[in-house]
């Protein structure tokens, strides 16, 4: 019974409620997810070719390396570089899935802005990895990480469902998100698995913190005191004076 109401609870949050906020809001309500579905395309469509390769990593290539403003100023625009040497089209999937569920039950600018965070935490956090440097306790990175691409839109695409997953109460879909990023880190111990989970726990921070500034708005649940009503005159009976 427990499973059950676990799934049955993840399947309004997570899949029920926003196709209601679709069908009452039309395909309008998935702009921000054709956007970055098409961007995606669009970056690996001029990727194929030599000089769109080029232009494509000097607009959007972010490396621990690079000048902190220059990384900054290319961040924005990672989220729609797709990493070549993954199927573009499972990425896709996912990436207009991740946001369709975050635009419908968040909204717009939450969802850009969880986004965002997420992927640019990985990419600070690496530099700070870098800093360390290798052999303090597996934390460190050597220097030629520095060269490595950073992640693009699968840190936001892990980040959305991390965030879904903690406000919506969906401990599978948690699960399955975190689980997964974990296994690959230790399946596959290199710089995309690390910015994974270090989205994983930016989005987990974020929500939290959603939670606690929305309980302080509500406010503890207290029964409502009735207003005062004053007491009606009596009605004055027949003397029995003369």
């Amino acid at each position: 019974m427990f499973l059950w109401r676990t799934l049955r609870g993840e399947w309004n949050g997570i899949i029920a409620d926003p196709v209601r906020q679709l069908r009452r809001r039309g395909l309008p309500a998935l702009s921000l997810a054709f956007l970055a579905a098409f961007g995606v395309i669009f970056f690996h469509a001029i990727a194929q070719h030599p000089a769109g390769a080029t232009a494509v990593r000097l607009l959007g290539g972010v490396y621990a390396d690079l000048p902190l403003w220059l990384a900054l100023l290319r961040t924005p625009v990672s989220l729609y570089v797709p990493a070549l040497d993954l199927p573009v089209w499972a990425g896709i999937t996912q990436l207009f899935l991740a946001f369709a569920l975050a635009e419908l039950a968040l909204g717009r600018a939450r969802t850009l802005l969880i986004s965002y965070v997420t992927t640019l935490a990985g990419t600070l956090t690496v530099r700070a990895m870098l800093a360390i440097g290798p052999g303090w306790h597996g934390i460190g990175l050597p220097p030629e990480i520095g060269q490595v691409l950073d992640t693009g839109p699968s840190a936001a695409v892990v980040g959305l469902f991390t965030y879904i997953s903690v406000v919506r109460r969906a401990p599978i879909v948690f699960t399955l998100t975190g689980g997964s990023m974990v296994w690959e880190s230790i399946a596959v111990p290199n710089l995309a698995g690390r910015e994974h989970l270090i989205a994983v726990a930016a989005a987990i921070v974020l929500a939290l913190v959603h939670e606690r500034g929305r309980r302080r708005t509500v406010g503890p649940s207290s029964p409502s005191t009735p207003a005062s009503v004053p007491a009606p005159c009596p009605t004055a009976g027949p003397s029995l004076l003369p």
